[in-house]
């Protein structure tokens, strides 16, 4: 019996040492799991369990939470709700371009919070600086041109809304006024399409929820000096990110990358991580290449994390706004996944709107079809 318990009690004392116990002293409380080299344990699989808007919607304004009765209100109506898989006429193409149901959209419950924006008060983005909304109306107003010969705008859809009907524009053959990352009504390269398109939707500080939209799950893994996080971002297009744990300034200013430099350090238990050098390629939001992005990751509990995040980028918008998620542990057999980019292996979506795009160009050339300038995108 001494045996068995001298064995129970070396293994116990052991995985304290290892940091995967908090065995409090009395009088104290449980301190945050540590690594076996000291450092706060962050991790494991993380996932959001509740859905939140990013934004307050108007009918919340001034409230920061919702009562019980009301989340179970909201829970009975999104499912209730059979609009994701609704389809459109047979046949269309439309209803080919809408062929993901809700099989492949992650719903989850409603949370109690209105918003996940915390700063500013009313739980919403500030407003755009004046350089934003000019750069917003040079990028609107080019792609409005390049739909006026097109049924959109003849038809006055939401897609052409501001826009007018006429005849080609010149500027079909302008290079975009700033990078494109949306979805053109031209395909004359890669660059013509949408990130998501173009399997580069996956990104860091991605806030548009979970299913086809966002990332809602998180892999950390800790050795020392460095934090890895794999985001499930998106189908496929899920991405590692590297945090260096040092002193050690960003990289030059003139090296700019998709997902940013980043540099972490700890306060108390907290990992800080400070980010900048977004290449101009990079979108989140309006904000590109000024985005300043710190994160503030902090282990709540033995099955929580929270993540507060600020955006500052006084191009973008007129004050720096913040954001708070919080995060439940996830079973690491029931998640296990193989973690990689897969949205280009077998991806001929884009070969075939680029093929097609030719094929239509080749036929108007010959006289056997319109003009490609008067078609949809989706056409």
């Amino acid at each position: 019996m001494r045996r068995r318990f001298n064995l129970i009690y070396m293994t116990v004392m052991a995985a304290a040492a290892a940091g995967f116990l908090s065995i409090p002293v009395s009088g104290q409380a449980p301190t945050a799991p540590k690594t076996s080299w000291g450092e706060p344990d962050l991790q494991g699989i993380w996932a959001s369990d509740f859905q939140i808007p990013l934004e307050r919607p108007e009918q919340y304004a001034g409230r920061e939470f919702l009562t019980e009765e009301e989340v179970a209100a909201l829970d009975t109506e999104r499912a209730a709700d059979l609009g994701r898989d609704e389809r459109a006429e047979r046949g269309t193409t439309a209803d080919v371009g809408g062929a993901y149901n809700a099989v492949f959209v992650s719903v989850r419950r409603s949370g109690r919070r209105t918003s996940l924006i915390v700063d500013p008060p009313d739980g919403r983005i500030p407003p755009f600086t004046p350089q934003a909304e000019e750069r917003q109306q040079a990028e609107r107003a080019f792609r409005l041109a390049l739909l006026q010969a097109t049924p959109d705008c003849e038809n006055q859809t939401r897609r052409c809304a501001g826009g007018t009907n006429g005849p080609p524009s010149p500027r079909l053959n302008e290079a975009p006024p700033y990078y494109n990352v949306g979805r053109l009504n031209r395909s004359d390269n890669p660059e013509d399409r949408s990130m998501n398109e173009r399997c580069l939707q996956g990104k860091l500080a991605d806030l548009s929820g979970g299913g086809l939209s966002g990332a809602i799950r998180h892999r950390i893994v800790q050795s020392p000096g460095f934090v890895s996080i794999y985001y499930d971002a998106r189908q496929g297009q899920g991405f590692h990110r590297t945090i260096p744990i040092t002193t050690a300034p960003h990289l030059p200013p003139q090296v700019r990358q998709w997902r940013g430099d980043s540099r972490g350090h700890w306060e108390g238990n907290t990992l800080v991580v400070d980010v900048t050098h977004f290449t101009p390629k990079y979108e989140n939001r309006g904000a590109h290449e000024n985005l300043h992005y710190t994160e503030r990751w902090t282990r709540t509990g033995p099955d929580t994390l929270e993540l507060v995040s600020t955006f500052d980028d006084p191009t973008t918008w007129t004050r720096p706004w913040t954001v708070r998620e919080e995060y439940n542990k996830q079973d690491e057999y029931a998640n296990r996944v193989y973690d990689d980019n897969r949205c280009h292996e077998g991806n001929y979506g884009l070969v075939g709107i680029l093929s097609g795009a030719r094929a239509k160009d080749k036929a108007f050339a010959e006289g056997r079809g319109p003009d490609p300038a008067t078609l949809s995108g989706r056409d």
